[in-house]
């Protein structure tokens, strides 16, 4: 019924209904409704008219209300998207770059909604962030990317740890340049940083991969989509980040993201149907050293988006909005619980969960370690996919043109980004592969690499960030190259270098991880860094421990060859891991091991 069906005498009643429950709610030292709704504050006063919520920001403004009213103070960055919603900036965006100037104060923030990262003092110029679903690329769209870091940035792009790419020293008056040039090219850099969800990925070999139980790219692809064309994905209490691994030889790392979807394979005689579902997983976050937890919820692949959507919403409702350190979703997890928080996604849904064990699934095929380097036959017989490994991420413009060419002559036309800062070119015939190898070794890039570069992943780092400590991709350099010529490697390891506690390099999940930090030489401060050991993913999860503090960074090849050879050496055999060999040990024994091969190597 509507207010205009109701007679004289039923209003009054009603109202004095309302009246005594707010006053009981306030004698029992409950907000009001009003107050739960965002109307009025903590003591019934009503909110001003344009902080009422209404249209797809409500769930944001309802929730800076609630915050407000339940007398709390919200933090800079949520009262300057009260004030003004950064995606009503692009008249600002197009206003600093026609006068030459690069944001300041709240405009940084707004900037990053439209992929513009001002990230000045490490550089005096913008970073734009991607959007590409899967990390899957055109050779098209690889060779405009090219051309714009070419003429509107500084000649290279860095391939990041979300299956994405990243154009550098974009000067102010090119920034709306950048973002319509992008969006000439099908690409979106929207939403691509600050309080929203990153780039969407998914497994590197979807639709390629023999061993994979699903093809992620349509799923990966309708989520992209779904935050694009819906508001109210933006405007989170922090950052967001979603996986899609398909059950592939090559890791989409999904338990590190706050929404994991991990394939698995349910067999006939089970409860639920025989088939290929997918399982959530929520809470990951390897800086603050959180694996993403199984919820025991198994998934149609349809049913994936709206899941994701619904659990956005839920953060989106109770996320915390006074402290950015404590306002992702691990917190809102750890605050509730795992159990409430499922169940409050599901008030959101037309369906209800199924639930289902993990133990009553197949297992995962197997991760290749390196799986994303190097050549691999696919699932359709007679060809092939090839890794390339780009030094710590970072391609040139004549190496991505280069590349391109190689993927339109030998492959089908398209590039596939990695979560390891790699790329990988499919659909390769197998008598083309000598000549793509030979193709790929000209333009400077390897496709084959040692065991310690293989596994080689670094930050951005202090040239060009200013939260980092170290120069994350020039020691990482510095290491392979001391490396590959005096330690022979037989089995994978990993090493990340990150230059910050963010762990945009995920430090913690290395076989050997770095965090940068600031070292004393005297009255000096340089840089250098803390090692960690031991860290793992997927079936292999753990997170490393730390072994050493304040390494100098000059002496950093040094203490990683000598942990290398004191590996070699002594082993339980060829076939013992690195991580298998340091997780039977104690740190003062693998320090003991370590130093006496660092003065056999010194």
């Amino acid at each position: 019924m509507s207010g205009d069906e109701f007679n004289d005498e039923q209003k009054q009643y009603l109202q004095g209904f309302v009246s005594g429950a707010e006053l009981t709610r306030a004698a029992r030292g409950l907000p009001t409704f009003a107050a739960t709704l965002g109307l009025a504050d903590a003591n019934g006063k009503p909110a001003p008219a344009e902080a009422v919520p209404a249209g797809p920001d409500a769930v944001h403004f309802l929730a800076q209300n609630r915050t407000i009213a339940e007398g709390k103070k919200l933090n800079p960055q949520e009262e300057a998207k009260r004030k003004r919603h950064p995606l009503d900036m692009w008249d600002d965006v197009v206003r600093h770059s026609a006068e030459d100037k690069f944001p300041k104060g709240d405009d940084v923030l707004s900037f990053k909604y439209h992929g513009l990262f001002f990230v000045a003092p490490a550089q005096d110029s913008y970073m734009c962030r991607l959007r590409m679903p899967g990390g899957l690329l055109t050779t098209h769209q690889f060779r405009g990317i090219a051309k714009i870091a070419e003429e509107c940035g500084g000649g290279y792009a860095d391939a990041t740890t979300r299956s994405n790419l990243q154009i550098r020293e974009i000067p102010a008056n090119r920034g709306e340049e950048v973002i319509t040039s992008l969006q000439d090219l099908g690409i979106q850099a929207r939403g691509s940083g600050a309080d929203n969800i990153r780039n969407v990925t998914g497994s590197p070999t979807a639709g390629i991969d023999p061993h994979e139980l699903i093809d992620t790219r349509p799923y990966a692809r309708a989520m992209h989509y779904h935050i694009l064309h819906h508001r109210e994905m933006y405007g989170l209490p922090r950052k967001f980040n979603i996986a899609f691994d398909g059950g592939g030889a090559v890791s989409a790392l999904e338990d590190t993201n706050d929404i994991g979807f991990t394939a698995v394979r349910v067999a006939e005689g089970k409860s639920v149907p025989a088939g290929v579902y997918f399982r959530l997983q929520l809470g990951g976050i390897s800086g603050h050293k959180d694996f993403a937890k199984d919820e025991g919820v198994l998934l149609t692949p349809d049913q994936c988006v709206p899941v994701a959507a619904a659990i956005v919403r839920v953060f989106n409702e109770n996320g915390d909005r006074t402290d950015r350190k404590k306002a992702r979703l691990k917190y809102v997890l750890d605050r509730w619980g795992h159990e409430k928080y499922v169940t409050e996604t599901e008030k959101h849904l037309p369906f209800k969960f199924v639930r289902f064990p993990l133990a009553e699934c197949e297992a995962r095929p197997a991760v290749d370690k390196h799986g994303h380097l190097g050549v691999h036959p696919q699932k359709q017989p007679g060809l092939f996919y090839v890794g390339v490994l780009l030094p710590v991420g970072r391609m040139n413009v004549e190496q991505m043109r280069g590349l391109a060419d190689l993927a339109d002559k030998f492959g089908s036309g398209t590039i596939r980004m990695t979560v390891w800062q790699n790329l990988l070119i499919s659909d390769v015939k197998g008598e083309d592969i000598t000549a793509l190898q030979q193709g790929i070794e000209e333009l400077g890039l390897h496709w084959k690499a040692t065991g310690a570069r293989g596994g080689l992943v670094a930050c951005t780092g202090n040239a060009g960030c200013k939260f980092a400590a170290s120069n994350t991709k020039r020691h990482a350099l510095a290491v392979a190259d001391h490396l590959d010529g005096c330690v022979e490697l037989d089995q994978p390891v990993n090493i990340h270098l990150t230059g910050c506690p963010n762990s945009c390099a995920q430090h913690y999940l290395g076989d050997i991880g770095m965090l940068g930090a600031k070292v004393a030489v005297g009255d000096d401060m340089v840089e250098g860094y803390h090692v960690y050991v031991g860290g793992g993913y997927g079936d292999d999860q753990h997170i490393g421990r730390e072994l050493y503090r304040s390494v100098l960074a000059d002496e950093l090849p040094f203490v990683i060859e000598g942990m290398l050879r004191g590996y070699m050496a002594r082993r339980l055999g060829s076939a013992e891991t690195f991580n298998e060999f340091v997780r039977r040990q104690s740190a003062e024994q693998l320090k003991l091991v370590f130093e006496q091969s660092q003065l056999v190597t010194a």
